[in-house]
């Protein structure tokens, strides 16, 4: 099983990952590296594992320097984001509209082909069926402001359904999971992604207890300091991703079924769901 613990070679994979400023730099050579962060929604394993090949089949198509930067909490990667530190970053859908309000990010592309949902799972052999069943219990979640995971879920459970929880926030989707598998938390909040992703032996033994609404999921947004014309290139070398099978089989594992456009006002319908109260400013 995957640990979230950062130990020795979590911290290593982190400084392949980049440290130090993140604002655009120039290379050796003279050439402007730009900054990709990620929201860390796996340990830095599988974040390096997924998008450095994709970054390196970016460069060779868009003819640009992307060098990925690891951050070891969401709450870590906000401050990242909102301090304007990441030149093209793959963030939450509510992530960017805060990040388009904080530093003007706007979104190249997003998966076209499916919604993001949150889901709240349980041990398969749970007695709990209903979300009542959760009053005063202990839930587990990533971190306050994770979208799917927790954010939706949160103001939908105390919110909507005005459930008295003991929430737990445990830094990954692979410790909620660890938490509910091992009797830690009664449930946990994740996504459906991130479930289908864990080891056998953690996933066989949840079940999901119920499903949020669907929202349009994560773009890839880009700074405004990053000149038109490179982030023109970068979006035409992502759509060109979606082309070819290699470029397919690269998104996959993000996973990004069917990568489109996408615009601002994609995310705006997000406004009406009630989450600012539940938006944690850490």
């Amino acid at each position: 099983m995957r640990s979230s613990a950062l130990g020795p070679l979590a911290a290593l994979l982190l400084s392949m990952l980049g440290s130090g400023p993140i604002l655009a730099a120039t290379d050796a050579a003279g050439a402007v590296v730009y900054a990709v962060g990620v929201v860390p929604q796996f340990d830095a394993r599988d974040t390096l594992a997924i998008w450095r090949p994709i970054l390196d089949e970016l460069e060779q198509r868009a003819g640009l320097r992307l060098e990925l930067h690891g951050s070891p909490t969401i709450p870590a990667f906000e401050e990242e984001f909102e301090s304007g530190k990441f030149d093209l970053v793959y963030l939450n859908p509510y992530h960017m509209l805060v990040a388009s309000k904080s530093q003007g990010y706007r979104p190249l592309v997003r998966d076209n082909g499916r919604q993001l949902q949150g889901i709240l799972v349980v041990h398969r052999d749970s007695p709990i069926t209903e979300l009542s069943g959760l009053q005063g219990q202990t839930v587990a979640f990533p971190s306050p402001n994770a979208l799917g995971a927790s954010l939706m879920l949160r103001a939908e459970l105390l919110g909507a359904r005005g459930l008295d929880i003991k929430t737990h926030y445990v830094k990954s989707h692979d410790s909620v999971y660890l938490n509910v598998v091992t009797g830690m938390a009664a449930a946990g909040g994740g996504v459906q992604k991130t479930l289908d992703q864990q080891p056998a032996q953690v996933r066989e033994q949840l079940r999901v207890l119920h499903r949020t609404v669907g929202v349009e999921p994560h773009p890839l947004a880009v700074h405004p300091r990053v000149p038109a014309g490179v982030a023109a290139r970068l979006e035409q070398a992502l759509l060109s991703l979606g082309e070819d099978e290699r470029g397919r089989a690269l998104l996959s594992r993000v996973p990004i079924k069917k990568i489109g456009p996408a615009r601002i006002e994609d995310y705006t319908p997000l406004n009406s769901l009630g989450l600012t109260p539940y938006y944690v400013k850490e």
